[in-house]
C-alpha cells in the first residue's frame, strides 16, 4: 500500500508541474537559447564607397557617379578665346588628368575644362576624332592618393587635380591642384610653350622650377 501511494504521489507531482518541468539530466541547460551566430567577415567589411572611382575613368562615369560636377559644369565660366586656341596647338600632346571624384577642386577645376571644351565642340579625351590636336585621359584616385600605386607612383603625386602635359614621352610641364590664372589658360600655355615646369596657385608648392604662363619653357 504504502510503494503504491508513493507512485500516485510522484505521478501527481509530474501532472502538476506539466511543460515546466525540466528534462531528466537536461538542468537549467536545456532552457538557455543558442547563441548568435558569429557575423561574417564579408558582412562586416566596409562597401566601398561608389562615388569614389579608381583607374582610367571617363567624363561620362564620373559625372553618373558624382552628379554634383554636372552642376559645376553649368556653372563654371571658362575663358573663350582660351578654349578655342586649345584647338590649334601644335599636334601631339598628351595630357593626363589625375582627379579625385571627391575632391572639389577636382570638380571645380575639370568641370570648367569640359565646359571650355563643349564650347568648342571637343569631347573630353580630346584627340583628332575629338576635335582637338591632343588627347586626354583620365584617371581617378583614391582619398589617401595612394590608389592606383602605379600611376600615383608615376606621377609623383601630391594633390589632386594635377594635369601633366607631355610631347614625345617627356613632360613639359603640369597644373596641380589650383589654376593659377584658369585651367584652359593654364593648359594652353603649356600646350603651346609658353610655359613649362609647375603651375600652381596652392602656396604648399615651391615655385622652383615653375614659370607663368607668360614665360617661355624651362629648357633642360
Amino acid at each position: 500500500m504504502l510503494k503504491w501511494r508513493g507512485t500516485l504521489f510522484a505521478v501527481a507531482a509530474l501532472v502538476f508541474a506539466g511543460p515546466f518541468a525540466a528534462p531528466f539530466g537536461g538542468g537549467d541547460r536545456a532552457l538557455a537559447a543558442p547563441p548568435p551566430p558569429a557575423p561574417s567577415p564579408k558582412a562586416s567589411a566596409a562597401a566601398p564607397d561608389p562615388q569614389v572611382l579608381l583607374g582610367s575613368v571617363t567624363r561620362e562615369q564620373v559625372e553618373a557617379a558624382v552628379p554634383a560636377w554636372v552642376q559645376a559644369e553649368v556653372e563654371a565660366k571658362p575663358d573663350l578665346a582660351a578654349a578655342h586656341a586649345l584647338a590649334a596647338v601644335a599636334p601631339g600632346a598628351e595630357v593626363t588628368v589625375l582627379l579625385g571624384t571627391w575632391c572639389s577642386d577636382s570638380r571645380r577645376e575639370i568641370s570648367r575644362l569640359w565646359k571650355a571644351l563643349d564650347a568648342i565642340g571637343a569631347s573630353a579625351g580630346g584627340g583628332p576624332s575629338g576635335g582637338l590636336p591632343f588627347t586626354l585621359s583620365y584617371v581617378g584616385v583614391d582619398e589617401a592618393k595612394r590608389e592606383p600605386a602605379p600611376a600615383v607612383a608615376a606621377a609623383g603625386l601630391k594633390y589632386v587635380p594635377t594635369l601633366i602635359v607631355r610631347r614625345d614621352g617627356r613632360e613639359v610641364g603640369r597644373i596641380v591642384e589650383d589654376s593659377p590664372h584658369g585651367v584652359e589658360i593654364d593648359l594652353l600655355a603649356l600646350l603651346d610653350g609658353k610655359a613649362g615646369g609647375a603651375l600652381s596657385a596652392n602656396p604648399k608648392m615651391t615655385a622652383a622650377g615653375s614659370a607663368p604662363p607668360s614665360a617661355p619653357p624651362r629648357r633642360r
